[in-house]
């Protein structure tokens, strides 16, 4: 097989919604059970950063979610686009960055969440305490924000690696992804997902995305939300994404899930 194609897999919106969509119904389940145990607010609006393919967007909405979302890749747009008007579903989407986004209409969210460890790819404590920041000036007194981190263990030494399978439609995506420790240092670990697609004519398609993004401990994550100023912490979980399971914010897990209220 020749070496896999350098192409950012945001760019392939298709192949990266059939690898991520099996949770889907799973983690708006968790979104509407921690909303209804620690939201202060009534009501049912809710903004996701880096909504990529809008798969959640699409699931909330449905549900009767006032639903919203931004991204900074237009191929991941695009796609949520089409994805709702084939459902005839309405929502808020556009363009825009995490570290300085704008909300159209000044609109205000009982609901904010980030699952997928997305924010990590904010590299500096600069950019991720300005996410924050705006996180806290769009949401109601009282609202959620819901962030998914991978930590990264002070003692890790090795790569780690994940692997993914999802099929639909007579295509089968394999995602393998491949972290490396944090560079000396710095906190910005190395990262490359391979995809290998099985199109429904039976044509195979490789690629490779390669980037970095920041690396969390427990205690570096707790020191940014306190600077932040504008959250309590409510609870922790994982991304297993239970709601009776509750975690402790330590470094014991790697896949923190925090639950913080907007004072």
């Amino acid at each position: 097989m020749p070496a896999p194609v350098r192409r950012d897999w945001y760019d392939t919106p298709l192949f990266y919604d059939i690898i991520f969509d099996a949770d889907t119904v799973k983690e708006a389940d968790f979104l509407e059970a921690v909303a209804a145990r620690h939201a202060k607010t009534r009501g049912k609006s809710v903004l996701e950063l880096a909504c990529g393919s809008g798969r959640l967007i699409k699931e909330l909405a449905s549900r009767n979610w006032d639903a919203a979302g931004f991204d900074l890749n237009g191929e991941m747009l695009a796609f949520a686009r089409r994805r709702l008007a084939a459902n005839g579903i309405e929502a808020l989407l556009w363009q825009d960055r995490m570290e300085t986004f704008r909300v159209p209409r000044r609109k205000r969210f009982d609901l904010v969440h980030c699952l997928v460890s997305t924010f990590k790819y904010l590299l500096t404590e600069e950019d991720a305490l300005a996410c924050l920041q705006r996180v806290a000036a769009v949401l109601k007194p009282g609202g959620l924000l819901v962030l998914g981190v991978h930590l990264t263990a002070p003692s890790v030494d090795r790569p780690s690696h994940e692997r993914w399978v999802g099929r639909r439609d007579g295509i089968e995506v394999v995602c393998n992804t491949r972290t490396w420790p944090p560079q000396p240092g710095t906190r910005l670990e190395p990262m490359r997902s391979r995809l290998r697609v099985t199109l429904a004519d039976g044509r195979i398609e490789e690629q490779e995305t390669r980037w970095e993004v920041r690396s969390y401990t427990a205690a570096q994550l707790r020191s940014l939300v306190r600077k932040c100023g504008g959250f309590e912490l409510l609870a922790c979980h994982d991304f297993r994404h239970e709601i009776g399971e509750n975690r402790r914010f330590d470094d014991d897990y790697s896949d923190l899930v925090l639950v913080l209220g907007r004072r």
